[in-house]
């Protein structure tokens, strides 16, 4: 299992798998062919449907600038294009598509280039399931965070710190911001106005629902509008965790050394998750995205309350049970709506997984493993249409309901 550093990466919004993995292609491809002439891009499934709101042309261009670039959105995907997330880069001469390379976005930033030896990176963890890893920790008298750092080294704390920095950046960034976000939809941006809003009777329930949803727009709306965010395990699944652990700092007082450790648990989650299923909404729905960063921030928040090691894994699984089916339906392919929203509504919800995990821990019957494979099974068994393709769900019946 890799570091968990290959969950938190800090790059620019609005996707990690339409703008982060493509940026990272073409770099690829522009450093291989110096002395091009021209490039073609040709984009299949989820990136061509969906690659315009997600600024996949925009990222394209830019990357393989100054040489001239045609971005081509394919209506028909080739039959040995058998990933949602699939482009063909070319170096045109003469109008003739010469030397080819196929990448893959597999989600969180990452590629995969066919015909070519995968990038697998360092495997730095020998254990591959949660009841491995917890098998592990009791043999050898470790929390959580503890197991991390034995595995990674101290060094990791470092990255983590960097992480949890960027984080409060964003936070902080998000709610100065106003204005309207790109696009047709015209979204306002929301978080300062949840942040200021001042209700007649400020209950503490109220309270943390209004800032907790004031720190998740802010970081999705800044991830909106191309800004600087940390994946969390993706870019649009990005506000959940920074918004649960910054509403929790404040309000219990914790330091950013202890919010470092709780990174380090909820990265172990989300580790799990991407070597056992997937974190990319184009190949398992929003479950993987959203599901996989309630999860998170589930185990995180758990870990900060000092809960037990059990304890914990449960409130994973219920972050990520309840998010089973969700669906990626992003409007016009821009993640705003139902995007930011959902952000918001995960992270309090993992405040609530957090909650039963104190009072319900010895009634559990679905372990995170399983939890996690119901997840792949469901998202592999999806309907394509909801699969980041605007095709289906809110996105079909928001464009129904505008045809003229």
């Amino acid at each position: 299992m890799k570091s968990v550093r290959e969950v938190f990466k800090i790059g620019r919004g609005p996707s990690s798998s339409h703008t982060m993995g493509p940026e990272r292609a073409a770099g690829i491809f522009k450093e291989e062919h110096p002395d091009a002439e021209a490039f073609r891009v040709k984009l299949y499934g989820s990136l061509s449907k969906t690659g315009k709101g997600h600024g996949t042309d925009r990222v394209l261009y830019e990357t393989l600038a100054p040489v001239p670039t045609e971005v081509v959105f394919c209506k028909e995907t080739p039959p040995d294009v058998t990933h949602p997330n699939t482009m063909d880069f070319f170096v045109v001469r003469n109008g003739q598509e010469e030397e080819q390379m196929r990448a893959l976005s597999i989600g969180g930033g990452d590629i995969r280039i066919m015909g070519r030896p995968e990038e697998k990176g360092e495997e730095v963890y020998p254990e591959n399931s949660f009841a491995e890893v917890m098998e592990f920790c009791q043999f050898r008298s470790l929390d959580l965070a503890e197991y991390v750092e034995l595995t990674e080294g101290p060094e990791i704390r470092d990255y983590l710190r960097v992480v949890w920095a960027r984080m409060q950046q964003t936070i902080r960034e998000g709610l100065a911001a106003e204005g309207m976000l790109p696009g047709p939809l015209k979204v306002e941006r929301k978080a300062k106005k949840l942040y200021q809003f001042q209700p007649a009777h400020d209950h503490p329930q109220i309270r943390e629902c209004r800032l907790m949803s004031a720190y998740a727009f802010a970081v999705s709306e800044q991830n909106a509008d191309c800004g600087t965010v940390v994946t969390a395990p993706t870019c649009g699944s990005c506000g959940v965790i920074p918004a649960a652990f910054q509403y929790i700092q404040n309000q219990r007082n914790l330091t950013d050394e202890q919010m470092v450790s709780g990174l380090e648990v909820a990265g172990l989650f989300g580790t799990l998750i991407k070597r056992n299923a997937s974190v990319s909404g184009a190949e398992a729905g929003c479950q993987a995205e959203i599901g996989s960063a309630c999860a998170m921030a589930a185990a995180g928040l758990d870990y900060l309350f000092g809960l037990s090691t059990n304890q914990i894994q449960y409130a994973a699984e219920i972050a990520l049970e309840h998010h089973l089916g969700l669906t990626c339906d992003p409007i016009l392919g821009l993640v705003q709506v139902p995007c930011i929203e959902r952000n918001a509504v995960a992270a309090m919800r993992a405040m609530n997984a957090c909650n039963l995990s104190y009072f319900l821990s010895d009634t559990q019957r679905i372990s995170f493993d399983i939890a996690v494979r119901t997840m792949y099974e469901t998202g592999t068994s999806m309907n394509k249409r909801f699969l980041e393709t605007s095709e289906g769900g809110l996105a079909k019946m928001y464009g129904r309901r505008n045809e003229q």
